[in-house]
């Protein structure tokens, strides 16, 4: 984008040609984005890094915008193996790196730290909190379960499916509409009417220019890439088995809305505000709540994030 001066690059990385969109000097930073977005995510975050000494590194993850992706390969294993690698190639052996996640970013960042600590300063996660594997049951049984066949997740599950329908209402309104949802409940896509007709209003936060930006890369790859992390759920908890009870074990600063749907899922505010996620992630230094705010929170007040990120990584940076 011509307003933000970035650095892009491609990286050869496991197999595939990952693009890569950096800036600054320092200690590095990377950025892991969610769904439906790319590294543009962060744009807000990597201009402000950079000015304060960190080399901020965003990658557009297999399956999303200028990344190539083999369709089949979406596991966590291989996500996480994805930025091992870049990480490998971009930075120095010895260095530890700061890592912020979110959404589907945030769950690889957990992956990233469970699977290789030994990559991670500290980490800064946002949306998702930790989830320990639940050995007795599925994921996608448990969300049918709670939810029934209608909620979001499970509704990705058959391939094409979802992209016929997303296709049929048009590229720019479904991201519109996921990027401006703000409605604290659960995420139901009923078939043939998973979308309401209003137009949306976008708020002060997000202009057209910058959906016209997600929607023109969105339109190149469709949105096989992306519901395909959804469709690793299961096959994440079978190649996950070995980690069954492992702790997430590099400081952790979360932060999340009060209006996004993952706190708002049952038991969710408990398990994050009662120790409980404590128990799980125990180098957890703190968990912000922020008020009125949604599940897009970097891009809603970048202000706020950006001086969270960098009020915590600072602490460490001598380190």
């Amino acid at each position: 984008m011509e307003e933000y001066d970035f650095d892009h690059k491609i990286v050869e990385v496991n197999g595939i040609n990952m693009h890569v969109v950096e800036k600054g000097q320092g200690p590095f930073v990377l950025f892991i984005h969610g769904f439906p977005e790319l590294w543009y995510s962060w744009r807000h975050q990597i201009s402000f890094m950079a000015k304060h000494g960190y080399r901020a590194v965003a990658p557009d993850l297999r399956g999303y915008g200028d990344t190539t992706d083999d369709p089949s390969k979406f596991s966590s294993l291989r996500v996480v193996g994805d930025l091992v690698e870049l990480l490998n190639t971009i930075v120095p052996e010895e260095d530890k790196v700061f890592v912020v996640g979110h959404d589907w970013g945030a769950i690889i960042a957990w992956n990233l730290c469970l699977l290789r600590p030994d990559k991670v300063k500290a980490l800064v996660n946002m949306s998702v909190p930790f989830s320990p594997r639940n050995p007795k049951r599925k994921p996608i049984e448990s969300l049918k379960a709670i939810y029934g066949d209608d909620y979001y997740i499970v509704r990705f599950q058959e391939p094409g499916v979802m992209e016929a329908e997303f296709a049929k209402t048009g590229t720019k309104k479904v991201l519109e509409k996921f990027l401006t949802f703000r409605n604290p409940g659960p995420l139901y896509l009923p078939k043939g009417k998973h979308f309401d007709d209003n137009p949306v209003i976008l708020p002060s936060w997000l202009s057209q220019k910058e959906v016209d930006y997600f929607a023109s890369k969105c339109e190149q790859t469709g949105f096989t890439g992306g519901f395909n992390y959804y469709r690793a759920l299961d096959l994440n908890w079978e190649l996950t088995a070995a980690w069954s009870g492992a702790k997430v074990k590099v400081p952790v600063k979360f932060i999340v809305g009060d209006l996004d749907l993952t706190y708002n899922s049952p038991g969710a505010k408990d398990y994050i505000n009662k120790g409980e996620m404590k128990k799980n992630v125990p180098l957890l230094e703190k968990v912000v709540i922020l008020e009125n705010v949604g599940h897009f929170l970097q891009q809603e007040k970048p202000d706020e994030i950006n001086k969270h990120i960098h009020d915590f990584f600072k602490g460490f940076s001598s380190t």
